[in-house]
């Protein structure tokens, strides 16, 4: 209700306390959704395409910032704890900043410190798994109860995922998740539990595949090549050469992480020296600046096969006695 009040010929209304008490209801309440929105919208943009640091070409100054960046995102989520956006953010971030500057310390330390690899290992295997968590909870929106069914049947729990109108939304989350379980299991191989998940990787990406083989340039059928390199055993050579060859062709050779993937597969057990100093120098010889959208992961990748070539001589017990495989670009 509203008050009339005469100051002269003139007559103000000014609103009651009621009233005011409702338009400031009304404007509390309002925060709260504009806040929410922009935090979504916030999420949203960070979901879409490469982010400032996959096209960075400091992979220090990266290493430095993401640690800031994917505490924001959490701050974002317990504001938003289902958006999607920042929960695929989360997951990418925390396997991208796991990998490139714990995971790969761990790998370099082991030459000479067993205990800090160890220890590197193991806050590695920490933040994979938070990644994971972050990448379950984002299926999860979409398809209740899918983490747990995952553990149970794997493959009958990604099956579920097939509605055409949701299959571009959820085939980061099943690549990414998947690479998070898998890079988990990867500084894991003691341990006979995180073994037994490998399956839940396998299904995952196996979906992913007959949804859309041809996503993100490849993306999938190089992490069936660099999947073959973690698991324990000595992978089919056949199989992973088909990968490899389909995601060359996929990504017309542009990212150097798929030759260091496939010299880590197929090189090392089977000992084919020649194809493994050719595969890094390949991956070595792509230009970084010349796919922005590929920059950092290049340049990780170069950083890896310069440290495998100094390995050679470790990695292999013989020099060969034939030339083996080429491997052409595209």
């Amino acid at each position: 209700m509203w008050r009339r009040v005469r100051y002269g010929r003139f007559v103000v209304h000014f609103p009651s306390l009621r009233t005011v008490a409702s338009l400031a209801l009304t404007l509390l309440l309002a925060g709260c959704s504009i806040k929410k929105y922009a935090i979504n919208s916030v999420g949203d943009a960070l979901a879409e395409g490469n982010s400032v640091y996959e096209t960075d070409e400091d992979i220090e100054l990266v290493g430095e910032a993401l640690p800031f960046g994917l505490k924001l995102v959490e701050s974002l989520l317990q504001e938003s704890p289902n958006h999607r956006g920042l929960l695929l953010t989360a997951t990418r971030g925390f396997v991208l900043y796991s990998y490139a500057y714990v995971d790969y310390p761990a790998q370099v330390a082991a030459d000479e410190d067993i205990g800090k690899a160890r220890k590197l290992r193991t806050r590695a295997h920490k933040l994979y798994m938070r990644a994971l968590g972050y990448g379950l909870r984002g299926m999860e929106t979409s398809y209740p109860g899918l983490g747990t069914r995952l553990t149970a049947d794997p493959a009958a729990a990604v099956s579920v995922i097939q509605n055409s109108k949701k299959k571009q939304q959820d085939l980061p989350f099943l690549y990414w998740t998947a690479a998070a379980l898998g890079s988990a299991i990867s500084v894991s191989k003691n341990d006979a539990a995180m073994l037994a998940r490998i399956p839940e990787v396998e299904a995952m990406i196996d979906r992913a595949l007959e949804l859309d083989e041809t996503w993100d340039n490849g993306s999938l059928h190089e992490f069936q090549v660099t999947l073959a390199a973690a698991k324990p055993e000595t992978p089919d050579e056949a199989t992973v050469r088909q990968h490899f060859e389909r995601a060359l062709a996929l990504s017309e050779g542009r990212r150097g992480g798929l030759y260091v993937a496939l010299a880590q597969a197929v090189s090392i057990p089977y000992q084919k020296r020649s194809e493994f100093t050719a595969l890094l120098n390949k991956a070595l010889a792509i230009d970084p600046d010349e796919n922005e959208e590929y920059r950092l992961v290049n340049l990780l990748a170069q950083r890896q096969a310069r440290r495998l070539l100094s390995q050679t001589d470790e990695l292999f017990f013989e020099e060969e006695g034939s030339a083996d495989s080429s491997v052409d670009s595209p």
